[in-house]
């Protein structure tokens, strides 16, 4: 019994298990920014195609009451330190996503995504709230129109009322001639 016991015979059975469940990591998994990320199925993983957005509409869903003095400076330099329920929009660049990780358990962020293609002008835009920028179209008034209206208003023989009255009295005063 003894003989079972020594050092040296504890330490090649321990030696022995300690090797065989070690498993290297090394080569395994996907370099992303900032993290690596192990699939279950690795050979059957692919990315999606994505396009990331320009810009993020953020919106303001939590009171500043008992927030630290640090969260909000960063909601001050979005300017969403006003009123609740306040609307930004930011460049999605990784400096402001630093701080809107920072903050985004006070905040609502959505992608502003353009279904109308992205327009040369801001007039006739409309941001709605699922953060899609939709271009209207500006009505505006046919040149046509508006000459002939001009037109007729600057005709002698237009049937005003002025000239109606007028005509009118001569005929009533002529008679049937």
């Amino acid at each position: 019994m003894s003989q079972f016991l020594k050092k040296s015979n504890f330490l090649t059975i321990a030696q022995r298990f300690k090797s065989n469940r070690r498993y290297n990591w090394k080569d395994e998994g996907i370099q992303y920014f900032g993290f690596k990320y192990y699939p279950r199925h690795p050979e059957e993983f692919k990315d999606p195609p994505y396009t990331p957005s320009k810009l993020f509409r953020v919106q303001r869903i939590k009171e500043l009451k008992g927030v630290p003095f640090y969260e909000k400076r960063l909601l001050a330099d979005f300017k969403l330190d006003g009123k609740l329920n306040d609307v930004a929009i930011i460049k999605n660049i990784p400096e402001n996503n630093h701080k809107l990780w920072k903050i985004k358990h006070l905040v609502k962020i959505d992608p502003i995504t353009f279904p109308d293609g992205f327009p040369a002008d801001t007039k006739g835009t409309h941001l709605r709230e699922n953060g899609e920028l939709r271009v209207t179209k500006v009505l505006e008034p046919y040149e046509e129109k508006l000459r002939l209206t001009e037109e007729f208003i600057k005709k002698p023989e237009k049937l005003d009322g002025d000239t109606l009255r007028r005509n009118s009295r001569l005929k009533w005063l002529s008679g049937w001639q």
